[in-house]
């Protein structure tokens, strides 16, 4: 059902919905766990043999700029995307399989406080996400 949702939202702003961009959209829709466009690629290609990395590349930022995915940090440097969460949820993502997990509840308001008041800073937006290891790879 995701995948269809996401389809149409290309489809509603402008997007041709190719065989390449649709194989990218189902495996980044099927996916609970974060996907680098190298793994993307490879995944894809199963279904859409003739898929170009750079179609990965261009499907990805079209679904990052409608907000039905988002970008995924990680400690080696290689970003990755995961489906967007609902609301305001922050990221606990697995260093060995690359499980996503997203949290919620978390009070960071004295936190944010503190970071402004010593910086000076207006904070208008934070991202929060931990890494480790989920139980099945512990």
């Amino acid at each position: 059902m995701t995948a269809q949702i996401w389809l149409t939202a290309l489809a509603e702003n402008g997007y041709r919905l190719t065989g390449s961009r649709r194989a990218v959209v189902e495996i980044m829709a099927a996916s609970a766990r974060a996907l680098t466009p190298l793994e993307i690629f490879d995944l894809a290609r199963h279904s859409y043999p003739d898929l170009g990395l750079v179609t990965v590349y261009r499907t990805l930022e079209k679904l990052e700029e409608l907000l039905l995915i988002q970008r995924v940090h990680q400690p080696k440097g290689c970003q990755a995307f995961i489906a967007a969460s609902q609301g305001h949820q922050h990221l606990l993502l697995c260093q060995e399989c690359g499980m996503v997990t997203f949290f919620e509840g978390d009070n960071l308001d004295h936190f944010i406080a503190s970071v402004s008041e010593k910086t000076g800073y207006e904070i208008q937006e934070h991202w929060l996400q931990f890494f480790g290891l989920c139980k099945d790879c512990r």
